[in-house]
């Protein structure tokens, strides 16, 4: 039962989130929205419920069924792959390098915050 509970409250909030972007207008994917909502609902309540943990869980141990969609669509698109290659590997090289980036820099920042100064010998 926590799992039907869970996955009806995940379900109500990209409701909220999808109403809301509707009602708003705001060029935000839905769930999207109701994802920053639950985030900050479960800050507010500082945990997380046994039923939205049962069904995140359930939904992470199948993450991998989400990746069929997009292999799907790259079947459909292939043609238009085929044409536009170009811009689409440049996209992905320089994304992928632009992640990397910000991924090193934040690492290097936050290791110099947090680790702690050790005294030299003088």
């Amino acid at each position: 039962m926590n799992f039907i509970n869970g996955m009806t409250l995940l379900l109500i909030y990209q409701l909220i989130g999808e109403i809301g972007v509707h009602l708003l207008q705001w060029p935000l994917p839905g769930p999207v929205l109701g994802m920053v909502l639950l985030f900050l609902t479960l800050l507010l309540r500082k945990g997380i419920s046994l039923s939205i943990d049962s069904a995140s869980q359930a939904l992470l141990s199948h993450l991998s069924l989400l990746f069929v969609p997009a292999g799907v669509g790259m079947m459909v698109y292939l043609e238009r792959l085929k044409q536009e290659w170009l811009p689409v590997v440049a996209a992905l090289f320089l994304g992928t390098l632009i992640t990397l980036l910000v991924s090193a820099l934040v690492m290097q920042a936050s290791t110099r915050l947090f680790s702690a100064k050790v005294p030299e010998d003088g």
